[in-house]
């Protein structure tokens, strides 16, 4: 299986969800930007993992990121996936702007987020992001319906 990082793009309306030991979050309406690597031995198959999450299949939540793919208030839209043995997800995660959530998938490293709220559909900034870093960023639409509001 392929290495390498990905970001889940999720849009959801405004609503608080609580993210295990950090307690109960407020996130704004928009989309939110997720920053994961994919370095381990499944590869970028843990963005499958996640969206089949999304979809009602596993157990209990393992990472932040899955308590709001089960959320009824998020959705996801698409996800941006570029192959590398790198890791690089702090990198990206320092450059793609937004606003962070505090601590949000950032327990192993010192960043102050993985996951960075935008009000508009921030695809360009994300692809760039992986440009930015010598990275072909292939971008996969996941529900057409959620369009570039």
């Amino acid at each position: 299986m392929y290495k390498g990082i990905y970001c889940l793009f999720l849009r959801n309306s405004s609503c608080t969800v609580t993210i295990g030991a950090l307690g109960p979050v407020r996130f704004d309406a928009g989309w939110h930007v997720y920053i994961g690597s994919a370095l381990g031995p499944g590869g970028l198959a843990r963005v499958r993992r996640h969206l089949r999450y999304s979809g009602g299949e596993g157990g209990r939540p393992r990472w932040h990121i899955d308590y709001l793919l089960r959320h009824p208030s998020f959705a996801p839209g698409c996800t941006c996936c570029a192959g590398t043995n790198e890791t690089l997800e702090c990198r990206i995660a320092e450059s793609v702007g937004g606003t962070p959530v505090p601590r949000f998938g950032s327990s192993d490293c010192d960043c102050r987020s993985h996951l960075f709220h935008f009000q508009e559909f921030p695809k360009d900034r994300i692809e760039s992001a992986f440009r930015s870093l010598g990275l072909v960023p292939i971008i996969t639409m996941l529900n057409t319906n959620e369009g570039q509001s």
